[in-house]
């Protein structure tokens, strides 16, 4: 039954249509439906004369992002709170969209909304995009009657974890990308450039520099094998990344190798921290009792260290043990961490005092991303000076030597 109604959904088309309504004013706009006589049928009840029905043709969009979603929580969140009807919001949204994709995925959930599905039902049949998190702060919004105000956290949740993330990715790219141009400039340099000094240095007739002979010999190999240095790189990364994607093993590896990281580790603990506290602030505040909420927040956290500890906190809390035992017995978490926790729980606050530690640790997360930034240009330099020179100077020694010998 349930695969029959999707196969309907799927057959469904954007239509745009034109005609007359009771006062003889021209409209037009578009609908989706299987076909035209549908789209004809449902606006004559809506007393419209329908004059013109033409299907068109959806443009093919981009991938929709997590940055897309959280767009379309906030404006959604910002309509109902302005008191704009639920399906009229889908409306002005999706029309304000331009990603084709995102519009579609808009336009099928308030399909379902308006056949009579509750909205966290609609945003359920799109797992890709809407998380158990979302999903379930949606559904107690909605028996609770404060749907408003639940999208509006969940607006500002996304929000900052997206903020979050963006800065680790922000910190992570400068390095990756400084030492991407160095390899493609040392090897410009051991393919191109050596073997023209070579031929200079040929004609000297004199013995060269160990630097030099060491940089020649290596431009050779580079020469002759190049196809093979670097179709081993790129199958490497290749290989490695489909695992670090696919085999869960080797992302739980990760995970703790990036916790463990001298420079880099600790922004990432810091940022995993900010996104669980944050987590479990939302889903507490909006209700959730805590037990449930736990569901979602090893996963939102992002690393499977985190994402261990919760399932066993969990299984603590159930059994009658207190959220900061059962923190403080993972020792993943720091004193302050669990300190404002037990405080919180004491005070009957714990959603608060979860807010202000992720509101602390996002802050750690700003600060360290400049200190990382200011620290690794002079690194990246000193790298750059080491590879890139050392090669330029290893070139010039013959040149230097005949000078001074002229």
């Amino acid at each position: 039954m349930a695969t029959a109604a999707r196969a309907g959904q799927s057959a469904e088309q954007m239509f745009a249509w034109e005609g007359k309504d009771k006062a003889g004013k021209v409209v037009r706009g578009e609908l989706r439906a299987s076909g035209s006589s549908v789209v004809s049928a449902t606006l004559r009840r809506q007393g419209i004369l329908v004059t013109k029905v033409k299907k068109k043709s959806l443009r093919s969009g981009k991938k929709v992002s997590d940055k897309d979603i959280t767009l379309f929580t906030r404006q959604l969140a910002t309509m109902m709170k302005a008191g704009v009807p639920l399906l009229q919001s889908f409306d002005i949204v999706s029309k304000g969209n331009s990603n084709a994709s995102v519009s579609k995925l808009i336009q099928d959930i308030r399909a379902d909304v308006e056949t009579g599905t509750s909205l966290n039902q609609a945003f359920r049949k799109y797992p890709l995009y809407f998380d158990p998190l979302f999903c379930n702060l949606v559904s107690a919004g909605e028996q609770a009657g404060i749907l408003e105000d639940l999208l509006d956290r969940l607006a500002v949740y996304k929000e900052k974890t997206q903020a979050i993330k963006g800065k680790i990715k922000s910190a992570l790219f400068y390095p990756v990308s400084i030492m991407g141009v160095a390899v493609i400039v040392t090897a410009v340099i051991m393919i191109w450039v050596v073997p023209a000094f070579k031929k200079v240095f040929e004609s000297f007739g004199a013995d060269l520099p160990a630097p030099t002979l060491f940089v020649m010999t290596l431009s050779d190999f580079t020469v002759k094998y190049w196809y093979i240095i670097f179709g081993t790189m790129f199958a490497t990364f290749y290989l490695f990344f489909q695992a670090w994607r696919r085999s869960i093993p080797v992302q739980r590896a990760m995970d703790r190798i990036l916790l463990r990281l001298p420079i880099f580790g600790a922004v990432i603990r810091k940022a995993t921290i900010a996104r669980w506290t944050r987590t479990l602030a939302t889903m507490f505040a909006a209700g959730v009792p805590l037990v449930e909420s736990l569901d979602s927040v090893g996963g939102a956290s992002g690393n499977a260290v985190y994402v261990d500890a919760t399932k066993k906190i969990q299984t603590d809390v159930a059994t009658g043990t207190s959220l900061t035992a059962s923190m403080q017995a993972t020792g993943v978490f720091p004193n302050m961490v669990i300190q404002m926790v037990s405080i919180g729980e004491e005070s009957g606050a714990l959603d608060s005092m979860l807010g202000k530690v992720a509101d602390f640790y996002e802050n750690e997360v700003d600060d360290a991303v400049e200190s990382l930034s200011s620290l690794m240009e002079p690194i990246i330099m000193v790298i750059l000076g080491v590879l890139i020179g050392g090669l330029v100077v290893a070139m010039y020694l013959p040149i230097f030597k005949l000078g001074s010998v002229v």
